[in-house]
């Protein structure tokens, strides 16, 4: 892989360890996947921040890594969520133990000047790339939002790839940083409109199918914002999708299907409630309902919140968010609202990646079908997945 003369340095160590030992991932991930060079990236977008998930050993590495003064981030570098709300974990039941574990890593981030914002949805909070714009993103959803919806360009990095980025400012550059891979490989045809749920059904099922594929959706009707970020959740969590396209709404549709494209995959309404009852491994009413996976929006805030207005909450309610959601949501009166019927807006953490496990819950209420499809096998917690109205119990 060829080095400009500035990369050469870094990687022989003229600028420190730690920016050589990066240098070294990257330059790694590129001979391992043919890069003829590295590219330099926008932003950053870094996982491997539970403690649950990354353990002592994590915690370790990357408070060895934040110890030398020349692990800084070279570009706007944003935080996947943590395993607790950092704030209110008290009140929410998680342990001091887990706690202080978890305080430490989001610390050790932060010393590297990776923004400690810890959310899913670095794009609703400004990290916003711009369209052909190289970046390095690692959290699975993120990476389908930003390659299919904005129309940048990244690999589904693992954490200390999307770290050692960050402190490069560069990346290799293949996969999905080269045009010629971002074209689609099949078509799937919908036979009837979609809303809520359906979008995550859709996704969870079509995943299954594609695996690393890149499918072009043709829809019967125009989708939110909030709909194609459940979809890509779901594409990426049941298969490992980073990129799809959908006609007349996605950045690169027109170019993205290839005349020798045949195979279409047809979707009705049948098999998106086959896929619904699928991910439901209980019949039983959640006695905790968790929204927000991929993070909640101000727009689902709401929603929730108009749906909750001088109403009482029978069963629990986790609605996750970013910091800077929950801020936007306590000025409008939302978190108000959500929080007099018996309801949390939860921030900095999700049910996927909190141990809820520890919390003497049975049965989880999702409207994710990412959520459904990891909390099982993740938190070892029976599940529910229908629209948030079914799933909430009121008085």
């Amino acid at each position: 892989m060829h080095l400009t003369r500035e990369e050469e340095k870094m990687y022989q160590g003229e600028y420190g360890e730690t920016i050589k030992k990066s240098m070294e991932i990257l330059v790694a991930l590129g001979d391992i996947y043919k890069a003829e060079k590295l590219v330099n990236i926008t932003s950053a977008q870094v996982s491997g921040v539970s403690y649950k998930t990354i353990g002592d050993a994590g915690l370790e590495y990357l408070e060895d890594l934040a110890r030398d003064p020349q692990a800084q981030t070279r570009v706007a570098s944003t935080l996947n969520p943590a395993g607790v709300d950092l704030e209110k974990w008290e009140e929410l039941g998680f342990s001091r133990e887990f706690t202080t574990h978890q305080q430490r890593i989001v610390e050790a981030y932060g010393n590297m000047d990776v923004m400690t914002t810890c959310t899913c949805t670095p794009y609703l909070i400004g990290n916003v790339p711009l369209k052909g714009s190289h970046i390095a993103w690692s959290e699975s959803s993120a990476v389908a939002y930003a390659n299919s919806i904005l129309g940048a360009m990244t690999n589904r990095e693992g954490g200390p790839g999307a770290l050692a980025a960050a402190i490069c400012g560069k990346t290799a550059c293949y996969g999905y940083h080269l045009p010629e891979n971002r074209k689609s490989d099949l078509v799937v045809e919908l036979e009837c409109e979609l809303q809520g749920t359906d979008y995550g059904a859709l996704g969870y099922l079509v995943g299954q199918i594609v695996k690393e594929g890149k499918p072009y959706f043709k829809l019967k009707n125009r989708p939110l914002n909030d709909n194609l970020k459940g979809l890509g959740a779901a594409l990426a969590s049941s298969g490992a999708v980073a990129l799809y396209h959908i006609e007349r709404i996605t950045p690169e549709y027109k170019d993205a299907l290839p005349a020798e494209a045949k195979d279409i995959i047809f979707v009705d309404r049948n098999k998106l409630d086959g896929v619904k009852e699928k991910l439901s491994t209980t019949t039983k009413k959640p006695d905790l309902v968790c929204l927000g996976c991929p993070h909640a929006s101000l727009e689902e805030i709401r929603n929730v919140a108009e749906t909750l207005q001088g109403k009482k909450l029978k069963n629990d309610l986790w609605l996750c968010t970013s910091i800077n959601m929950k801020t936007a949501a306590d000025r409008m009166g939302y978190t108000k609202i959500i929080e007099q019927s018996g309801g949390r807006l939860v921030f900095d953490t999700c049910m996927v990646v909190a141990p809820i496990e520890e919390l003497n819950y049975q049965v989880i209420g999702v409207d994710s079908a990412k959520a459904a499809n990891y909390v099982p096998s993740m938190c070892g917690l029976e599940v529910v997945f229908d629209e948030f109205e079914n799933l909430i119990d009121l008085e």
